[in-house]
């Protein structure tokens, strides 16, 4: 499998963006190494360009008429290979090189069809669409391993996506004559793909246990009533060492600004909480604490938590998060590796100062990396050290995403995560 062309570009004019754009791929599409004729793009935009949408795919579609699929969304920040746009005009396109009968571009406008069997699917999502989570939840149930990657558009205007079908196009006509064309929002929009398309897929958690695993004893909607039977705000005030029945001064309002700082990571019975490292595992969801309940000495949180889940009180953590992106990124080379290059790869991670790791021995042709809108370059310490991260991991392998309002990964909705993808052969 050859490399996937990408492109990205900053600049306050759309059309200049387009054009540095373009000419990065043309530039690549002209190399042995890199796809030369690929069909499927994922675009994205920050929210500067928001409103510029509609002119900016018209515009690539009319540049690239090879390329007939078009899917992606909005973001307050965009990812690319070893660098972030946050706060700024900027979009970035990945061109991906695929059988055609093994993807499909889907959106409410046009449902994936029951004449394709996904595997499983890229999914962008409007977070103000009724149900959503419900909705990721049946979408996952229609592929056939459960699995989805993705996030939630994320937009200081409006939260557009992009979907373009070239089933039934005219070649040469580009997204013009699709079934269906469109910058819209609202509801799920992505690509599934098939069992022919191979793809490693791991989630990286933002926030690391400050206290036990709990079970959830009682509860009353999003309200804990008790964990390991004992009441949730007693419990809460012990894991983190606070007193809040005490009176107004500086003791207590240290102690509000550390429930303030305090999330909960919630987890079914039996399944992966905390991993031999001490981190949380992907199966655990962040959320929120809303508030407290002092009369029936309850915690509520941003979920509706069952009796018999598990919680652990949590906080974002910088060497976490660090050090769990590196993590997974370790696994998926693990993955990739054959035998005869893990030796290699374990000699380069060594080397004081060394430059990215050799390549795996499977072929790594392109990313997809979607993280949540509070991580990025301030959470790991400086500008693009997230996404210089996954470069020092991975190598110089193309690399498009964006900051979510939600990430998705299996037929779940997180916050403070990222899920990293990667197209192998």
């Amino acid at each position: 499998m050859k490399r996937f062309p990408s492109g990205h570009a900053t600049h306050p004019q759309w059309r200049m963006a387009v054009a540095l754009v373009l000419a990065q791929l043309r530039a690549q599409m002209a190399l042995p190494e890199y796809a030369s004729a690929p069909t499927l793009a994922l675009l994205y935009i920050t929210d500067h360009y928001a409103s510029d949408a509609r002119d900016i795919l018209d515009a690539l579609a009319a540049e690239l008429p090879e390329v007939t699929d078009w899917a992606g969304t909005v973001g307050v920040g965009l990812a690319v290979n070893n660098a972030e746009y946050f706060d700024e005009p900027a979009l970035a396109v990945m061109l991906c090189d695929l059988p055609p009968d093994q993807y499909r571009v889907f959106s409410g406008v046009a449902p994936l069809g029951l004449g394709f069997e996904a595997h499983t699917a890229l999914v962008h999502a409007d977070a103000g669409t009724p149900d959503v989570a419900e909705l990721i939840d049946e979408m996952a149930a229609r592929t056939d391993t459960g699995y989805l990657f993705g996030g939630l558009a994320s937009s200081r205007a409006t939260a557009v996506q992009f979907a373009v079908s070239g089933d039934g196009t005219i070649k040469g006509h580009g997204a013009a004559s699709g079934v269906f064309s469109g910058v819209f929002s609202g509801g799920l929009s992505g690509v599934a793909f098939g069992a022919g398309v191979h793809l490693v897929s791991r989630v990286t958690q933002g926030a690391s246990p400050v206290a036990p695993v709990r079970t959830i004893t009682q509860v009353d909607g999003s309200v804990l009533l008790q964990l390991d039977g004992r009441p949730a705000l007693d419990v809460l005030q012990a894991d983190l060492g606070i007193t809040i029945d005490q009176p107004k001064g500086p003791g207590l309002q240290a102690a509000i600004d550390t429930v303030r700082a305090t999330l909960v990571g919630l987890s079914e019975p039996g399944s992966d909480a905390v991993g031999r490292s001490g981190n949380f595992g992907s199966d655990v969801l962040v959320r929120h604490i809303i508030g407290l309940d002092p009369a029936r000495r309850g915690v509520a949180i941003a979920a509706q938590p069952a009796e018999g889940m598990r919680l652990a009180f949590c906080q974002r953590n910088v060497q976490a998060a660090r050090a769990d992106l590196t993590r997974i990124c370790a696994e998926i080379r693990e993955e990739l590796e054959s035998e005869d290059t893990a030796l290699e790869a374990a000699v380069a991670r060594a080397l004081p100062g060394a430059e990215p790791e050799p390549r795996p021995a499977r072929t790594l042709a392109g990313a997809v990396y979607v993280s949540c809108a509070g991580r990025g370059g301030p959470h790991f310490g400086g500008p693009g050290a997230e996404l210089q991260i996954v470069r020092r991991a991975l190598g110089d392998v193309p690399l498009v995403g964006f900051f979510a309002g939600g990430e998705i990964a299996r037929n779940h909705l997180y916050g403070y995560t990222g899920v990293l993808t990667v197209f192998t052969d």
